[in-house]
């Protein structure tokens, strides 16, 4: 027996390199499905391992302090990765502000 493969959400048009948007949801239990123009959630436009980082940072309970335990990294990498982090949200919420005019 194969292992499933794990699909990861593109963020990005491999054609033309714009940002996507999802245009279909569905349910698979009753099968209602919802079509439309819907962004992407801000978290769900960052990288996996930007998402990797956060869910771990929650998962410590916010805590800089056990961060470089648990990633075994240095205090100044931990905190210079969630600065990068930091930064990347605001760039997409620019960009969003700036599309919705808001």
């Amino acid at each position: 027996m194969s292992t499933p493969v794990s699909k990861k959400l593109p963020h990005n048009c491999p054609a033309c390199g714009n940002a996507l948007r999802v245009t279909a949801l569905g349910c698979p239990a009753c099968e209602t499905s919802i079509a439309g123009s819907f962004e992407l959630p801000q978290l769900m436009r960052l990288s996996g391992d930007d998402l990797r980082f956060i869910l771990d940072f929650v998962k410590c309970s916010g805590s800089l302090k056990i961060m470089p335990e648990q990633l075994g990294l240095s205090y100044p990498t931990v905190r210079n990765l969630l600065d990068d982090i930091i930064g990347r949200i605001g760039a997409i919420e620019k960009t969003t502000s700036q599309r919705t005019g808001k």
